[in-house]
């Protein structure tokens, strides 16, 4: 079915080059090589009085007056803060890039929580922002007492501590991870860029390939399916296939360059690249080789299609292509008349993203954005192109392209294909409001 999703949304026809208010690229440059030199210049030339002018139009609060130019502000008259602290944290002022639980959800323990990509930047998301979702809560695991068996249609059966897990070789990839519920099809739809689709999360992940470990203790001809267990309350389980597990797999131990966090699985997870997110078991304590799929709660009950005629997809492991809008999104506000940027997101399960197109007229017309390097697979791309608001009302979109020739589709060609009655793998282009106030709200409200 994914199959056929492919081919509609890849005949949507790119349209023809049009004067709006979307900027191009080499615009772009061209504002940005000149602006730096333009602010210089302009401060230098301004006076006391121009100064004076310049805060009146951009007030601050009365207690910080003080600290404005042409004023020395009182940081610059004292001495910081001491450079021994343990663990670094965010500067105090910075109170909107948290976490938070989604809207509705009053059980901590099976539920989840989002991550703030309206506040941030880049492909890297910070190991304390990195979405969660939990079927039991988050277990205290002490490393030194943690096992991982692999047992099954294997030529061995062996258990591994973790400091055994940590004498393989390992690598280090960026890859993105993402809940396969991100989002729902059905309302309530979310105000900000983490309530419609704040369950992913792009890292860095350390660790040993699964393929080095099963080649350690060797594998069946028969060997075509791995469950794997996690020690969590839930015993969270899913299938995965030897194919899989043999390609691009991780038994991983560290993010972003530390220790994983105990929501992300500490001591250990597997990390199933590309694969929707429940896949990668968190707590990992057992893999059990089979000759065939364990038909778990986890991918029977749950992690299933419904499609219109009242079948199911089952199995459908890979994240499709999608992109989001996160600036400006949801809450945010445009202030000024002119030059704004579009920033976003993009990512898809099958490999490299290869073109973002962006929208400012709800998808009238069409132009490509600009992809930010690193451009790498199954990792999330950092897309952004300019556009001119004046005070018009606009709706915002983006829609991207990965190297399998998948163009993400809309909401109705979604539906169109499997029906009303999914719910997992909704990967529809996200529109946003922009009113003649400046004020952006979900497009799809």
């Amino acid at each position: 079915m994914s199959h056929e999703i492919r081919e509609r949304s890849a005949e949507i026809p790119l349209a023809p080059p049009e004067q709006h208010a979307l900027i191009s690229p080499s615009r772009r440059g061209f504002l940005r090589r000149g602006s730096a030199g333009a602010v210089a210049t302009a401060v230098a030339a301004l006076g006391t009085s121009e100064l004076a002018s310049a805060q009146a139009s951009a007030p601050a609060p009365a207690a910080a007056a003080g600290n404005l130019p042409p004023n020395v502000p009182e940081w610059t008259r004292s001495l910081g803060g001491p450079t021994a602290v343990p663990y670094g944290t965010p500067s105090k002022f910075e109170t909107k890039a948290v976490r938070s639980m989604y809207p509705g959800l009053k059980e901590p323990m099976s539920a989840y929580s989002t991550t703030p990509l309206q506040e941030l930047d880049g492909i890297i998301t910070p190991n304390g922002l990195h979405y969660e979702r939990h079927h039991a809560g988050v277990p205290t695991i002490d490393p030194a007492q943690h096992r991982l068996m692999i047992h099954g249609l294997t030529d061995k059966a062996m258990i591994f501590t973790m400091e055994e897990i940590r004498q393989f070789p390992s690598i280090s990839r960026i890859y993105f991870m993402e809940c396969s519920g991100n989002p729902s099809f059905l309302p309530p739809y979310g105000k900000t860029a983490a309530e419609v689709a704040g369950l992913v999360s792009g890292a860095s992940w350390t660790g040993v390939p699964l393929r080095t470990v099963l080649e350690h203790v060797g594998l069946k001809r028969s060997a075509k399916w791995i469950v794997a267990e996690g020690a969590d309350g839930a015993a969270m389980t899913r299938s995965i296939p030897i194919e899989k597990c043999l390609d691009d797999v991780l038994l991983a131990y560290s993010q972003n360059g530390e220790r994983l966090r105990p929501e992300q699985g500490y001591p250990l997870r597997l990390f199933v690249p590309g694969f929707e997110g429940n896949m990668s078991i968190k707590w990992l304590r057992r893999l059990h080789v089979t000759d065939k799929p364990g038909h778990t709660r986890e991918e029977t009950a749950k992690y299933t299609d419904l499609m219109a005629d009242g079948r199911a997809r089952q199995f459908s492991f890979v994240m499709e292509c999608k992109s989001l809008i996160t600036s400006p999104s949801g809450t945010h506000k445009l202030t000024r008349q002119g030059i704004h940027e579009i920033r976003g997101i993009a990512w898809s399960g099958r490999g490299k993203i290869t073109g973002v197109d962006v929208s400012i007229d709800g998808g009238r017309t069409w132009k490509a954005a600009v992809l930010d390097a690193p451009v790498l697979s199954k990792a999330l791309t950092s897309f952004r192109a300019p556009f001119e608001w004046r005070g018009q009302e606009l709706m915002l979109m983006s829609r991207a392209m990965d190297e399998t020739g998948y163009v993400q589709p809309t909401i109705e060609q979604l539906i169109q294909a499997r029906g009303k009655f999914s719910f997992y793998h909704n990967n529809a282009i996200q529109p946003w409001k922009v009113a003649a106030s400046g004020e952006v709200t979900n497009g799809r409200v």
